[in-house]
């Protein structure tokens, strides 16, 4: 699957919250990495172990290579595994997952971008059982979302005991209405942070805000 930018924004500002809530040393977990970009960009600013879940064959076998011609392999171990079968014996103080969306949306007749881009593989609610297992009762978890969807994740999100910490709403302009919202969840009740970034400007060049975010990964920015 491509590298989307909305992804490259998640993986950033995931690295950069890690390090801000000092769990930079922690365990993380990455659910449906794909060819393995948040891992690779969480492994590029902390110093934890993390382990990545991808069902995919083909997409497990591409982040294996990934991982191994990273400078940081020896923290990074992948798993061809479903994630609702995945029994770690250990919790994690971040889990994070950019999930099968789109759910209800049209459909692609590839199976492979069903799998990458919509609920044929993993649902929501499947995935917050599998956080609530796997997460330690002071850590944190992220997910990327269609804007549309956010709404409907939060309330499902406080059914299931996890409460919105902080969220980052992302649009392509100022123009431009939101299209992506990055939502941090925990266990404990406190105010909400809302962040807004805006990619481009009106004159089409990348926003100072995008930059300090994305400099560090980006090879021409």
């Amino acid at each position: 699957m491509k590298v989307c930018t909305d992804a490259c924004i998640f993986g950033a500002f995931i690295a950069a919250q890690i390090n801000k809530r000092q769990l930079g040393t922690g365990n993380l977990l990455d659910i449906g990495t794909g060819t393995g970009l948040l891992s690779l960009m969480a492994a590029q600013k902390t110093e934890g172990n993390i382990d990545a879940i991808e069902i995919d064959k083909a997409a497990y076998q591409q982040a294996i290579i990934n991982f191994e011609q990273s400078p940081w392999r020896r923290r990074l171990t992948i798993h061809n595994i479903d994630a609702l079968q995945y029994a770690p014996g250990k919790k994690y103080n971040c889990i994070i997952s950019n999930p099968p969306f789109f759910e209800g949306d049209l459909k692609s007749a590839n199976s492979k971008k069903n799998a990458a881009k919509h609920d044929t593989t993993l649902s929501l609610e499947q995935l917050l059982d599998i956080v609530a297992r796997n997460l330690s009762p002071q850590g944190f978890f992220a997910v990327l979302l269609p804007y549309h969807r956010v709404g409907y994740f939060i309330e499902t999100a406080n059914a299931a005991n996890f409460f919105l910490n902080q969220q980052l709403l992302i649009q392509h302009t100022r123009l431009h209405p939101f299209f992506r919202g990055i939502l941090f969840f925990s266990q404990t009740k406190t105010v909400v942070t809302t962040n807004e970034l805006a990619i481009k400007n009106e004159k089409g060049s990348y926003t100072p805000e995008f930059i300090e975010l994305l400099q560090d990964y980006y090879l021409h920015l």
